[in-house]
């Protein structure tokens, strides 16, 4: 049996309160498991992750998607990226700014994208500069966002750096309403994401074996 296959069978705790002690428990544990995935697993479920979400009418009706370079074991996005700029749709991708806000800029190919390390965090792949601003973000009709897990209301765990809560809060002040779409594993949709006021719900989940919808509220 595979390590993916090993992982679906743990059983992720579950969380009453919504505390930020809570959040970083679960973090540590989502983290660890992610960590005993093979690179193997982490291909396979590339794949089927990308062929998941390019049926999604969120993204075959969009124009410009505002995404993200996959690193490490997180559920990997390069292959959807491709196809969808393959379909002729604007991808845009994160640039961290020094105080964790994002920039955005064009996803040109994987020939493209620049190495960058931020401190003593893990390195993250980029567009190469200039850059559109953080404003670009509300121009996608559709943004994927990364996460550790997303529970049965859509909420949303993520890495706790704060970056796509600014984005989320900067798609509200502008009245931009695109989809929000969160790439996980299987084992990492639980049954409660500890949440705090300023945590906003995602419209779908997408999994190697399925995708799930929430209400829009």
């Amino acid at each position: 049996m595979s390590t993916l296959g090993r992982v679906r069978e743990r059983a992720l705790p579950h969380f009453a309160d919504g505390t930020e002690s809570a959040k970083r428990t679960l973090r540590r544990e989502l983290l660890a498991v992610r960590g005993g995935l093979t690179p193997d697993d982490v291909r396979e479920s590339a794949a089927a992750l990308a062929e998941r979400a390019l049926r999604l009418a969120e993204l075959a009706q969009a124009g410009t998607v505002a995404a993200y370079v996959s690193v490490g074991s997180e559920p990997g996005t390069l292959a959807l990226l491709d196809a969808l700029r393959a379909r002729g749709v604007r991808v845009l991708l994160p640039a961290l700014l020094p105080d964790n806000d994002l920039d955005w800029g064009p996803y040109t190919g994987r020939d493209g994208l620049v190495r960058v390390q931020h401190g003593r965090r893990m390195a993250l792949f980029e567009p190469p500069g200039p850059h559109l601003g953080p404003d670009a973000v509300t121009e996608a009709d559709a943004v994927l966002l990364p996460g550790l897990a997303v529970d049965a209301r859509g909420m949303r765990l993520g890495r706790g750096g704060g970056s796509y809560d600014r984005v989320l809060a900067r798609l509200e002040s502008a009245g931009a309403d695109p989809a929000l779409v969160v790439l996980l594993y299987d084992t990492e949709v639980v049954a409660h994401v500890p949440e705090e006021p300023h945590d906003r719900p995602v419209h779908a989940v997408v999994t190697p074996s399925g995708v799930r919808r929430f209400p829009r509220t």
